[in-house]
């Protein structure tokens, strides 16, 4: 059978969104389909609506979510009809060279969905990151759902909620992964963290989780630069109307003159990537996690990438391995070491998008979710 669902699509570039009715086909092998309980509104879902990823329209919005699967296809076993589950967008192939290496969290064949979910005229729509779950139901490769064992909140007086859950599937990993997994931040680092929305929050987050012990936090917004302190940043800088070099110096000013162990750039823009570069301490580690467009370019001195040593590293996913983190960090949730919750600004109901990406770009939060 198929189920006909209401869900929010984008149908042209930079046109609103709409919510329209879509076709969500049975699973065939390799397939589930999962109701979705909650769904985050991701700034990647914004650069859907403005073609800023491709132009395959239309496309299914929605990635970051939680529910629980409805209905699976021939051969899974990773998950079973009840399962309470969080969806990430990279099922691990088990088969390519990363994956034999025995780096799966790198797997360069990750996959979705065989069968497209349509519009009720059969137009196939491009869901995105290959989830689309601003929809109460959603069809995606079976190795997108991550089982997690909600037991793990008895007895701590906190309770599983999808709305939290379902943001590692996209932003709050990216920025964790990115301090935790991609850096590593060790014990005693200085983490200095460019750019303080849903991604860079997350990296102070994972940031304080692996034991820094100085974490600055920058950016142009006062606010974001307050929910940065509650999530455990020691310093902040705003650099609205600092240049490089004067970003560098708050940052060296801040970590005993040196610069920082590791530095998270967040932003994904020329400008905080060089920022990234010299505000670290020699031999220090930058980390890139927010992602650039395809026409922007970077100049450095190669005498100066030479001279400085240490590490330049891009962070795809927080270089996470879902099966691994999304429980691990949904435990230290539960046992209160970990504010996943902070990180959930507002919930909506599925007409809401279109708003709540202007809130977004007004920065006036960390995460709009979408519950169903």
């Amino acid at each position: 059978m198929a189920w006909t669902v209401p869900a929010v699509i984008s149908r042209r570039k930079g046109a609103p969104v709409e919510t329209v009715d879509v076709v969500v086909p049975e699973p065939v092998a390799g397939e589930v389909v999962v109701d979705v309980a909650a769904c985050g509104v991701c700034h990647t879902d914004l650069h859907y609506r403005e073609g800023g990823i491709n132009d395959d329209y239309p496309f299914l919005l929605g990635h970051e979510a939680a529910g629980t699967v409805s209905a699976v296809g021939e051969g899974v076993t990773n998950v079973a009809v009840g399962d309470t589950v969080v969806l990430n967008w990279r099922a691990v192939c088990g088969q390519c060279r990363a994956c034999k290496r025995g780096r799966p969290q790198y797997c360069f064949a990750t996959h979705n969905a065989t069968q497209k979910m349509t519009l009720t005229d059969g137009t196939p729509l491009s869901p995105a990151l290959g989830i689309g779950a601003f929809a109460p139901k959603t069809l995606v490769a079976a190795g997108q759902a991550t089982r997690v064992d909600t037991s793990i909140y008895d007895g701590t007086g906190r309770s599983y909620d999808p709305a939290v859950a379902g943001l590692l599937g996209c932003g709050v990993m990216a920025g964790l992964g990115a301090a935790v997994n991609t850096a590593p931040v060790q014990r005693g680092d200085t983490v200095a963290v460019i750019g303080c929305g849903g991604v860079g929050a997350a990296a102070v987050a994972g940031a304080v989780l692996a034991g820094a012990r100085r974490i600055v936090a920058i950016d142009l917004d006062d606010r974001k630069l307050g929910w940065a302190r509650q999530l455990g940043a020691t310093h902040t800088v705003n650099s609205r109307g600092l240049d490089e070099a004067g970003v560098v110096s708050a940052v060296q000013e801040l970590t005993d003159g040196f610069g920082a162990d590791v530095v998270i750039d967040a932003v994904g823009r020329p400008e905080t990537w060089r920022q990234a570069f010299y505000a670290r301490d020699l031999a220090g580690t930058v980390v890139l996690v927010g992602v650039p467009t395809p026409q922007m370019q970077l100049e450095v001195p190669l005498l100066d990438v030479f001279g400085r040593g240490g590490a330049l590293k891009s962070s795809w996913y927080g270089d996470c391995l879902p099966e691994r983190d999304f429980p691990q960090l949904l435990e230290l949730h539960a046992q209160g070491r970990l504010p996943l919750d902070a990180f959930v600004s507002e919930r909506i109901g599925l007409g809401d998008v279109e708003e709540a990406f202007a809130t977004m770009a007004r920065g006036e939060v960390l995460r709009s979710v979408v519950v169903l």
